[in-house]
């Protein structure tokens, strides 16, 4: 596929990279290292995985769209109202009347990890219909990226699907993160089971150290285990190890990209952040994927990307734009 003349996303309308499912609030304790019972208080942090993609894309100069269902109160026109400051298209976002915003309830542990209580019963997300689908926005993907909390309930699930094949018949390219919140899930088998009921359809996906023992029901990471994943329409599979960088897997070439080292505070939106990355340096040539040198460079600026998100509390506030990576980079190889 030829290169486009715009570098990076820019306005060029045939890269838009559309990001679908959840948008929520996470509930970040004031103080890390204490029980939710035993913060002292909150800090309201605007999230949700494909929201952070799509937010991630726009700050590196891309050109980012949102599509998926938010409740029509406060939280949800905050949320809505985040996305377009931060220049992400927001034509494929839906209200619900009669449910709230999904909020989250985030433990910090002193290493900067998480857990999760979720209050989603249901929420808005959850209710999104596919007949309220922006049909036309979707088609007009270039990449169609999306992950698996939207499959876990209907009409939601229904929606997923029908979005991902409409962006598919289009020809966009097909980006899977699975983002496993297991709480959520109503038995791990039925996580397994759903996550794994659309994996053919991916060509890239963008698994975690943690969500590849748990797929593969192995507790090695290693090739074999990560290649026990591999389908015949992948282009690119990758697992991210946190600190020990990611590894990367294609038809002819598969290697590893050492991380940055940073003081990690907050790693929400860390694989996000490396996602965005990746699919902002590739929506406008695809041919990187088959160029292991070239494919090789856009990691290390994903891993840029992800060690710099950990810097700061909070997915959105700690996403970086190009000159933050492109710096980091830098200073490291010096």
């Amino acid at each position: 596929m030829a290169s486009s003349a715009v570098p990076n996303g820019g306005s060029d309308s045939s890269s838009l990279i559309v990001s679908f499912g959840e948008m929520l609030i996470d509930f970040v304790p004031t103080v890390s290292g204490v029980s939710l019972a035993e913060a002292p208080g909150f800090l309201k942090a605007p999230g949700g995985a494909p929201a952070n993609v799509a937010i991630a894309v726009a700050r590196l100069g891309g050109k980012a769209a949102f599509v998926g269902k938010l409740g029509d109160d406060e939280f949800g026109h905050m949320l809505a109202g985040i996305l377009k400051e931060n220049g992400v298209i927001g034509d494929g976002i839906n209200f619900d009347k009669g449910a709230r915003t999904a909020l989250a309830f985030v433990t910090l542990k002193a290493d900067g990890d998480r857990e999760f209580m979720f209050y989603r019963n249901p929420s808005a997300d959850m209710l999104l219909q596919p007949e309220e689908l922006n049909l036309e926005l979707i088609r007009s993907a270039k990449v169609f990226h999306y992950g698996s909390i939207s499959l876990i309930v209907e009409p939601c699930r229904s929606a997923h699907l029908k979005a991902m094949q409409e962006a598919k018949d289009a020809g966009a390219l097909l980006s899977y993160d699975p983002n496993l919140r297991l709480p959520l899930w109503p038995s791990a088998e039925e996580a397994r089971e759903q996550i794994l009921s659309i994996w053919d359809k991916a060509e890239i996906i963008k698994v975690s150290d943690v969500e590849l023992e748990f797929l593969t029901g192995s507790d090695k990471i290693d090739d074999a285990s990560a290649l026990s994943l591999w389908h015949d329409n992948l282009k690119l599979l990758l697992v991210t190890l946190g600190e020990k960088g990611c590894r990367y897997y294609t038809k002819g070439f598969h290697g590893s990209v050492e991380a940055f080292h940073v003081k990690a505070v907050d790693t929400t939106g860390a694989g996000d952040s490396f996602v965005g990355a990746l699919l902002t340096k590739i929506v406008d040539d695809q041919s990187v994927l088959e160029d292991e040198a070239r494919l090789r460079e856009v990691l290390k600026f994903a891993n840029a990307c992800g060690a710099i998100t950990t810097t700061k509390k909070g997915a959105i506030p700690a996403l970086p734009a190009e000159a933050d990576a492109l710096s980091l980079i830098n200073s490291s190889s010096q």
